[in-house]
């Protein structure tokens, strides 16, 4: 079983692609789609789908994790515009026809470390040890995907490898 974990955002989206297997758990492909701040919105979106599904291209996930929508109610403006690239984001895995699951920030960090408002640092070294690669020098749009995968992978207990 292959799952992309998602964290959509209009300047940097995180992804990452863990497989399952009987025993294993392997990180197959990770990394992020920039858009730059100053190209209209339009065209900002459709480089956020064309550098999603390029990635479903060339892997074939079979699921697809993200994190639901959320913003601060003083930031209205922040929840519309994580809205639309979330939505762009969500369109490739609509039509690779790829089951999309989402969860929350506070359930993926408590699948993860036991505490639903843990740090970024907490998420990262719980990512770090369970691809036993360290301390890993990787951006929390990166590590915030890999834990959306995670956080699928426990929910649905594949394998029951994590």
């Amino acid at each position: 079983m292959k799952i992309l974990g998602v964290d959509p955002g209009l300047n940097a989206t995180g992804y990452g692609l863990v497989e399952t297997g009987k025993d294993c758990l392997t990180l197959i492909e990770a990394g992020i789609i920039r858009t730059k701040p100053r190209v209209p919105l339009e065209k900002r979106l459709s480089e956020l789908y064309k550098g999603l599904d390029e990635v479903v291209q060339e892997f074939s996930p079979d699921v697809f994790s993200v994190e639901e929508l959320y913003s601060h109610y003083k930031h209205p403006k922040t929840a519309v515009i994580m809205g639309h690239a979330r939505g762009a984001l969500l369109v490739v895995a609509g039509n690779a026809e790829i089951p999309v699951f989402s969860y929350s920030a506070t359930m993926i960090k408590k699948s993860l470390t036991g505490a639903g408002h843990a740090t970024k640092e907490q998420v990262a070294s719980m990512i770090a040890r369970t691809f036993n690669c360290g301390e890993m020098n990787v951006q929390a749009d990166v590590t915030d995907a890999l834990a959306a995968a995670l956080c699928h992978i426990n929910h649905e207990n594949y394998g029951g490898v994590f």
